[in-house]
């Protein structure tokens, strides 16, 4: 008996180790049949307006569900994509992972933009399209020089003969080439390098170089933390800027549906920057290292950049024009602008998400700071007039003016809360400003209402001074004065 009952025991447990086997084998069979297609994505963390094209996406994992979605249909049933993000600086290293095919997807500013269109244009292997913007400025703003805090220079034209550097090839050294050209200037004008937004900064502060161009979030970084000032914003030149999204043709036709899930990743991206910004700032900035406080500048409500993936018809003819700029300067080969901007894969997204893809490409609408203002008890009608206040560890306010801002600023001070920062608004370029890195304009005649104007650059404050028979005043000087109800 005990015999028998060994041999049923081991025949038994000979039928689960096959079963297990068949199993396994059946599983190895599966994974060798599958494919694995490995999707470079070149994105530039570090550069603000790209966040939500790039790392926000990979970081709350916006692509699974759609990628889940895909392995779902026939096509896509044996295809696992392996999301490959590879972090750059600027602009011109991932067209050259691109040409390379070590990436298929890339982001970058509207110079470097054109370059990777031209540059796919005039080789032979595929092209290059340009599938979804991800954040612009309709005026130029968000690239921008600055020189040291302590520097004697003012203005452009201020830094003659000086020594000056810029990412060659970036979004910021087309903002310069289009201001020499409006002024007139040679290339001989400056002592002009070519150094990355890091090397830069450090030249800079060691006072190695008299300016620094560069692009988003640099020009309001380096003032930020203290070293430098503002002197140019590319809203001067009042070309728009903008960074987009590039794809190689070949993967694009090869597999249509994973751009417009990637697109779908980006508009739910979007969607959680401006759910709550103030969050969403606080966890870029630990993604990032670029502070909240800057993060928030851009992508906050009434930003200096406004998230929107449609590829507006003012955007090809940007490119045309800045395109127009480098040839005439040597510095870019032939381009079609008219067939590089692919619209099929955002509009799909935009008709999967159930949005209005056409309402919002003619729109150049952003979300601005609204509510009624706490101090002075009145609605916020404009924005561009008003401000907000950052309390450290605490939330933001919205004011109705520079002056109601200041003064909000002044009563949060005075109950011991400490200010983590503080904006408001530049009134001739319409553009947001850190408020204790502002010129103002002070006007004291009727001291029922004290007139405080901001201004980015010390000349348009003194132009603005004049006149209202007012003074150019510090920070610390209209936050003495600002009044509730100013």
């Amino acid at each position: 008996m005990e015999i028998t009952r060994n041999l049923r025991i081991r025949a038994a447990t000979a039928i689960r180790m096959s079963t297990a086997l068949a199993f396994i084998g059946a599983l190895i069979g599966l994974n060798a049949n599958a494919e694995t297609v490995t999707v470079g994505i070149g994105t530039q963390n570090t550069t603000t307006n790209t966040v939500t094209g790039g790392i926000v996406i990979e970081k709350l994992g916006l692509m699974d569900k759609y990628l889940a979605e895909l392995k779902k249909t026939p096509k896509y049933k044996g295809i696992d994509f392996k999301l490959d993000w590879q972090n750059f600086t600027s602009g011109p290293p991932v067209t050259n992972g691109m040409v390379a095919n070590k990436l298929q997807i890339g982001m970058m500013g509207d110079y470097p933009l054109l370059v990777n269109g031209a540059t796919f244009q005039a080789g032979n292997e595929t092209r290059s399209e340009l599938i979804a913007l991800i954040a612009y400025n309709k005026d130029g703003a968000g690239n921008g020089m600055v020189v040291h805090k302590d520097s004697p220079y003012y203005e452009l034209s201020d830094l003659k003969g000086k020594k000056v550097s810029v990412p060659f090839g970036s979004a910021a050294h087309g903002m310069l080439l289009k201001a020499m050209e409006d002024r007139g200037w040679k290339e001989d004008f400056w002592e002009l390098a070519s150094q990355s937004p890091e090397v830069g900064t450090t030249n800079l502060q060691e006072r190695k170089l008299d300016g620094h161009a560069d692009f988003v979030p640099f020009a309001e970084l380096l003032p930020y933390r203290g070293f430098a000032r503002k002197i140019f914003d590319g809203v001067e030149t009042k070309i728009p800027t903008f960074h987009g999204v590039v794809v190689r043709k070949d993967f694009a036709d090869k597999y249509p549906e994973f751009v417009v899930a990637y697109l779908k990743a980006l508009l739910d991206a979007n969607d959680w920057v401006r759910k709550n910004p103030a969050m969403a700032a606080t966890r870029i900035e630990e993604w990032t290292k670029i502070e909240k406080e800057v993060a928030y500048m851009f992508l906050g409500p009434s930003g200096v950049h406004t998230l929107d993936p449609t590829i507006k018809p003012k955007w090809i003819e940007t490119v045309k024009y800045d395109h127009g700029v480098l040839q005439r300067m040597g510095r870019v080969k032939d381009f079609n602008a008219d067939v590089w901007g692919n619209e099929t894969y955002i509009k799909q997204a935009f008709k999967e998400k159930g949005l209005d893809y056409e309402k919002q490409r003619v729109s150049f609408a952003g979300y601005e700071i609204s509510g009624t203002d706490p101090l002075c008890k009145r609605p916020i009608k404009s924005p561009r007039e008003g401000g907000e206040v950052w309390i450290e560890g605490g939330g933001i306010t919205a004011y109705s003016s520079a002056s109601c801002t200041l003064a909000g600023v002044k009563k949060a001070l005075s109950e011991g809360k400490k200010i983590g920062v503080a904006f408001v608004f530049d009134k001739t370029l319409g553009i947001k400003l850190f408020a204790d890195k502002a010129f103002y304009a002070l006007s004291t005649k009727n001291p029922k209402k004290v007139e405080i104007v901001p201004f980015l650059l010390k000349k348009d404050a003194e132009a603005w001074a004049a006149k209202s028979g007012g003074r150019v005043a510090s920070y610390t000087e209209v936050l003495a004065v600002a009044k509730t109800g100013g």
